[in-house]
């Protein structure tokens, strides 16, 4: 099974996992422009591994433990990183090789609605 994820997670990087976090990274690097987004650019730059390598890795997201920053963030930047994963997923349903990785851009929309208070733990 690691060998299985292990080959999942390089084929990721090369075809999705690149431009995946540098779309994390463009909406980090524009919060840091202010010192209030600070704060929620970090959040962001702790999800990278998460979005490099996610075979083996399972995204819990508690939108109670931050709910007013969750609804600023879903208002202003999440739902437009939430379409782009969804058209992505979508997409990718569309030949029986890129469900995988559709499954896992899935996972991804819903991290990027609501990240704050997310916690990313490994599969066993």
């Amino acid at each position: 099974m690691k060998v299985l994820r292990l080959i999942g997670n390089i084929i990721w990087f090369i075809f999705c996992g690149i431009a995946t976090a540098l779309v994390f990274c463009f909406f980090g690097l524009i919060l840091c422009i202010t010192v209030i987004g600070i704060p929620l650019a970090i959040t962001l730059f702790k999800l990278l591994p998460l979005v490099c390598f996610p075979f083996g890795k399972k995204a819990e997201v508690n939108w109670a433990s931050h709910p007013i920053v969750n609804t600023i963030w879903a208002i202003f930047f999440g739902w437009e990183l939430f379409l782009y994963y969804i058209f992505v997923a979508v997409g990718l349903c569309i030949i029986i090789i890129g469900i995988p990785f559709a499954i896992q851009m899935f996972k991804f929309s819903i991290v990027a609605l609501l990240p704050f208070g997310c916690k990313v733990t490994e599969l066993k």
